[in-house]
């Protein structure tokens, strides 16, 4: 690819129209009113037969499925036609993960055709196993647990490095393309310090992050390493839910993983230099994107603070599971405002400067840009 063509999944994903079809699909109920087909779906285009349960899902119908020799497997299911190309491209995601080592991610299964998904008039969905494991918002964040998560994600990047799928360009609010708009979304937040803090880091985004974002490396991302979505298995560590991974800069899901990791106000960088060396063991990164990492953290907290209290406010039912990780991201966020440009960078070189020579190259051959479809 051309290296003008490199920055044009970036340009695309800034305009006006990517913005209102991203953020009009995350503004619909998911379709779990409608009579749960999962069962017959299941016989139909896979042959198979078990127990149904209903999972939570923010835009897809989730469920797992327990056949009954006691394997567990989770069926995703849409009616609606923007989720043609988010299942087109977890599906070949996954499929295209298989065989990598030093993470785990869920095996994805064929039909009985032989297609890694199926579309049939008005619905269509695929099949993957389920990892069996300790969601990491649920085990307690030790320097080992924070080494091993990041030597698993720094792993994961580089096997999506490699990836060609399709839909990788599809609308996603999520995408830092969409980054600079959020702020219409600030009438929703509760006035306060937590307001004030996303004003400034999403100004400070828009003036010195977002006009050198495409000069970074991008590839396939998973987008939402968050602790609902990292999992401690007895194989490592599992990463699951891609329906937010895009082409994105390389840097993003290691920004998105810190981000989540900033607890402690006693620490100079939320929660010290050798607990965060040990998250970004793996990350052999650029230092562009070293000045970059802390304003990305927080436009990334400050865009789940944004989005989230939008659309609780859009379904104050599920508003719970909702704001499931807004908690963390306000707190952060609170920790992280004081770093200014120059000492957040300088915070991040401080860190990583002991751990570059044990690095995991991120950097895959091709300078990790390949291209997107």
């Amino acid at each position: 690819m051309a290296a003008g063509r490199d920055h044009l999944p970036c340009a695309a994903a800034s305009t006006e129209a990517y913005f209102r079809t991203a953020a009009a699909i995350l503004a619909m109920r998911p379709a779990s009113a409608e009579p749960d087909m999962s069962a017959a779906l299941l016989k139909r285009h896979y042959g198979l037969a078990g127990s149904i349960a209903t999972l939570s899902s923010e835009v897809e119908r989730t469920v797992e499925v327990n056949l009954s020799h006691g394997r567990r497997l989770i069926l995703k299911t849409s009616t609606r036609p923007e989720a043609v190309d988010s299942f087109r491209f977890q599906s070949a995601t996954l499929a295209g993960l298989q065989g990598a080592a030093g993470f785990v991610a869920p095996e994805v299964l064929r039909t009985s055709s032989g297609a890694l998904m199926f579309e049939e008039e008005g619905v269509c969905g695929y099949l993957q196993t389920r990892i069996e494991g300790v969601p990491l918002h649920k085990a307690v964040p030790t320097p080992d647990l924070l080494f091993r998560t990041g030597s698993a994600l720094a792993r994961l990047d580089l096997a999506l490095a490699q990836v060609n799928v399709p839909a990788a360009l599809r609308p996603v609010l999520w995408h830092v393309g969409c980054w600079s708009r959020l702020m219409e979304l600030a009438q929703y937040l509760p006035s306060g310090s937590i307001a004030d803090s996303v004003r400034v880091a999403m100004a400070d985004y828009v003036e010195f992050v977002e006009p050198q974002i495409s000069n970074v490396a991008w590839q396939v991302t998973h987008n939402d390493p968050s602790p609902f979505n990292m999992m401690t298995t007895a194989q490592g560590t599992g990463f699951i839910d891609f329906g937010d991974g895009c082409w994105s800069p390389r840097i993003q899901d290691l920004a998105i993983a810190a981000s989540h990791a900033v607890t402690d106000p006693d620490l100079s960088f939320g929660w010290g230099r050798t607990s965060y060396r040990r998250l970004c063991l793996g990350h052999a990164i650029s230092a562009l994107e070293a000045r970059l990492l802390v304003g990305l953290m927080r436009a990334r907290q400050s865009a789940l603070i944004l989005v989230n209290y939008w659309r609780s406010h859009l379904f104050p039912v599920d508003a719970q599971y909702i704001k499931k990780n807004v908690a963390r991201a306000e707190h952060g966020l609170s920790i992280l405002t004081p770093l200014g440009v120059a000492s957040g960078e300088a915070a991040v070189q401080a860190a990583m400067s002991s751990s570059c020579c044990n690095a995991i190259s991120v950097r895959p051959t091709g300078h990790g840009r390949r291209t997107a479809n």
